[in-house]
Parts: structure tokens; sequence; C-alpha cells
């Protein structure tokens, strides 16, 4: 697979928590320049990335970021304000204290008030695979698919551990017909990216791949 046709299906993703905008002007001319699905900045850089990029690239961003323990309305309303300031696409992070407490329910009706919030634009639901058993993955697999989401996300890259391929497979074996896999979290390789993306996954977010289209670019990219 050419580094090109990996790129189209990349969230190229700076959320670091001291990143300044002169670094989110760099991730979206990288994000227009190489093609990527979307890009996806923290909260407060929406509205200032959206003026900047146009109609050239979506704009991706993150709603109870990242440990997903905010109130359902604080949620819904970071929804809200982020499309009003010119989001495209929501990733949200669900309580994993319910998932933990077997509250799944409570899980459900949030997604669902997310989607709703959400309207047309793409809803992607972080569960964190990697502080969940397999029994909690394959529910929440089942929860994704019945609030209607778009996307089921592994992880937000701030926890123990990043997207594994045994996730990816498992995802793939208990979602919904109507439901995508977005792979997050360590994708360090070109070899990581195909693994995800033949596995199934239709979305990764991650900046490295964007990095060595830079760095190849000497060599013919």
């Amino acid at each position: 697979m050419e580094i090109k046709d990996i790129l189209k299906y990349v969230d190229h993703t700076l959320l670091k928590q001291e990143s300044t905008w002169e670094q989110m002007k760099v991730i979206c001319d990288d994000a227009i320049k190489f093609s990527t699905a979307s890009v996806c900045v923290p909260p407060s850089f929406v509205k200032e990335c959206k003026a900047y990029c146009g109609d050239k690239m979506k704009i991706c961003t993150v709603i109870g970021f990242p440990n997903g323990y905010n109130t359902t309305a604080t949620k819904v309303f970071e929804t809200e304000d982020a499309l009003k300031n010119g989001a495209d696409e929501i990733d949200m992070v669900i309580n994993i204290g319910w998932a933990k407490e077997k509250k799944f329910d409570l899980i459900k009706e949030e997604i669902k008030a997310i989607k709703k919030a959400c309207g047309n634009k793409i809803l992607k639901v972080i569960i964190e695979t990697c502080l969940l058993s397999d029994d909690e993955k394959i529910e929440m697999c089942k929860i994704v698919t019945e609030a209607g989401a778009d996307f089921i996300k592994t992880s937000t890259g701030f926890s123990t551990a990043g997207a594994t391929r045994e996730d990816i497979k498992l995802f793939s074996e208990n979602i919904g017909e109507n439901v995508k896999m977005k792979a997050a979290g360590g994708i360090a390789s070109l070899t990581d990216a195909e693994d995800f993306l033949k596995l199934g996954a239709t979305r990764l977010g991650t900046s490295r791949i964007v990095s060595i289209a830079k760095s190849e670019q000497g060599s013919g990219y």
C-alpha cells in the first residue's frame, strides 16, 4: 500500500495539552498538503482551524476528553459548541466507570444524546480499550451500534496503551454493519497503519504517518 493511500484514512492529530496556535497551523497545512481525512484538534482551536482551513480540510475535535467522566449535559454542550464553531466530526469519550459498573444503558443514552446533537455530522465513540475487558469491549460494540454512532474508536492516546490489532479484530466481529472503526494511539509506522486498515479500520488517529510522508518527500513521494 502506498503512503498516499494510507494518508486518506488519517485523522491528523494534535491534542497535546501544551499545543499552540502556531503548531495548529502547521498540522492544518500538512493535513491539506497530504490530503488526510481530517485534522483532529482541541475544542478551543476549532474556530480558528475552521477559519484557517475553510473548505479544504474537515475539522475533527474531541468531547469529554480524555477521561470521559464529564456529565452528559456537559458533553452535549461541548458538542453543540464545537459544531457551532465549525467542527465537522466529533470524537467523544465514554464514561469508563459506567462501563465498569455495567451501566450500559446510561452509556447508550449518552451516546444517543450526543449523536442527536451531531445530526448528520460524524460521531466517533472512544471506549479506551486498554481499560476494558474483552467482555466489556464486546458490550460496547453492541451499545455503540444501538446508539446510532458512526464509528467506534479504540483509544484517546492518553491512557495506558493505544490501539491493538486484537481490538480491531474484536470490533470487526461485534459491531453492526453501519458502524465503522477508528484505530488510535501508538500507530507509529506504515506497517502499523497498513495492518489496521487490512483488519477493517477506516480511520487512523495519528500524527506519525504525516511525519513519515514529510520525511519521504525527498525520495519521491
